[in-house]
């Protein structure tokens, strides 16, 4: 556990300014989001960012692997059988690689996105996959996911080094 009179603080973002439509504000804030749970994880030492420093195993880099996976599966159609897996970084994987695939991933996963206008619509899918929800619900649920897993991002990373802030 950190030294309380340790304290590395990174400069706080605040909440974006976005454009006036529905899916701007969504994708703002979304990105937001995004760009924090990312830097939550950026640069953070090993062994702790796979440490689990809870009960359940949560630890840092498995947030983020987890996230990788969601975007994945919410905007790219890939198909998940073992979510819990998701939760753990493979031990050959460093931090920037996990970081990396994240940010290559919600790249992907804006390109999809840049292309959808109509919040109704559905969230397109390549070939023939499972029905997808409609634009509105999959970045109104991944708000609310990568909001929550941020949010333990920041405890996590509180507790391995002292960083706070977003």
């Amino acid at each position: 556990m950190p030294s309380t009179t340790r304290r590395n603080h990174r400069r706080d973002t605040p909440p974006p300014r976005t454009g006036n439509s529905e899916i701007d504000v969504l994708r703002g804030f979304l990105d937001y989001l995004r760009t924090s749970i990312a830097g939550k994880a950026d640069g953070a030492p090993e062994p702790q960012v796979r440490t689990a420093a809870v009960p359940s195993g949560t630890n840092l880099l498995g947030l983020l692997n987890h996230l990788t996976f969601v975007e994945r599966s919410m905007f790219l159609g890939d198909d998940v059988t073992d979510w819990q897996a998701t939760f753990q970084a493979s031990p050959a994987d460093s931090v920037s690689d996990v970081v990396a695939r994240y940010r290559d991933t919600v790249e992907r996963a804006n390109d999809v996105l840049d292309g959808c206008t109509e919040p109704g619509a559905p969230v397109p899918r390549p070939g023939p996959a499972r029905p997808a929800p409609s634009i509105r619900w999959a970045l109104t649920h991944m708000i609310e996911e990568t909001g929550r897993h941020a949010g333990h991002a920041d405890i996590l990373r509180e507790l391995i080094d002292g960083t706070t802030g977003r």
